[in-house]
C-alpha cells in the first residue's frame, strides 16, 4: 500500500483487459461460484481475445473467472456482467460503485471486458488499488497463480483446459 515511485500515476489512461480485474472481483464477490447456468447469447458475441464461449452453453462464474483472468476472455467478462447484475449497463454501474468504495478517483469503467468505449479509463495509481483489493480475495489469487485450469463448459459442459496468458509465470 506504499507508493514507492509513480510517473503521472493520476493520468487517465485506457486500461484495456486490466479492466477485468474489478470485472472478477465482481464476479467472484457475487457468490455462487460454482452453479451452472446457460450463458446469454448476445453478451458473449465480442470481439478479441475468448474463453471460447458459443451459443447456449452452461457455464459457472468461477469457470468464467477463469476465463477472464487466464485467456482474457472478453466473452467471459460479457457473461459475467450479465448473469451478476442482469445486464451490462447495470454491470457498469456497478463496477463503478465498487470503484469509488476501493477510492478510485480516477476511473470510469464502461465495458467489462475493458475493449474500446466512450469515456472509459483509469489511472496507474488506481489500477493499483484495485489490484491491491482483488489480490485480498483468496480465490482471485488462486486463479491469477494458474499457469492453466481445466474448466467445464459447453452444451452439454465437457472439460477444457483454459492457459494463462501470462508468461511471467512459467519464468
Amino acid at each position: 500500500g506504499e507508493v514507492l515511485f509513480d510517473y503521472n500515476a493520476d493520468e487517465k489512461m485506457y486500461p484495456a483487459s486490466t479492466t477485468k480485474i474489478m470485472t472478477t472481483l465482481l464476479c467472484i464477490e457475487s457468490g455462487g461460484l460454482e452453479e451452472e447456468f446457460v450463458v446469454v447469447n448476445a453478451a458473449i458475441h465480442v470481439e478479441g481475445s475468448s474463453m471460447g464461449l458459443q451459443e447456449n452453453d452452461s457455464v459457472t462464474k468461477y469457470a468464467l473467472c477463469c476465463g477472464m483472468l487466464l485467456p482474457s476472455g472478453n466473452d467471459a467478462a460479457n457473461a459475467a456482467a450479465v448473469e451478476v447484475a442482469g445486464s451490462i449497463p447495470d454491470f457498469i454501474t456497478m463496477m463503478n460503485a465498487r470503484a469509488a468504495e476501493i477510492g478510485m478517483k480516477d476511473t470510469c469503467f464502461v465495458t467489462p471486458s475493458g475493449l474500446d468505449g466512450e469515456g472509459h479509463g483509469a489511472s496507474a495509481y488506481d489500477m493499483a488499488l484495485l489490484t491491491r483489493e482483488a489480490m485480498r480475495n483468496s480465490v482471485f489469487r488462486e486463479i491469477c497463480a494458474r499457469k492453466s485450469a481445466n474448466v467445464n463448459f459447453g452444451n452439454p459442459p465437457y472439460a477444457r483446459t483454459l492457459y494463462n496468458t501470462n508468461k511471467l509465470l512459467g519464468m
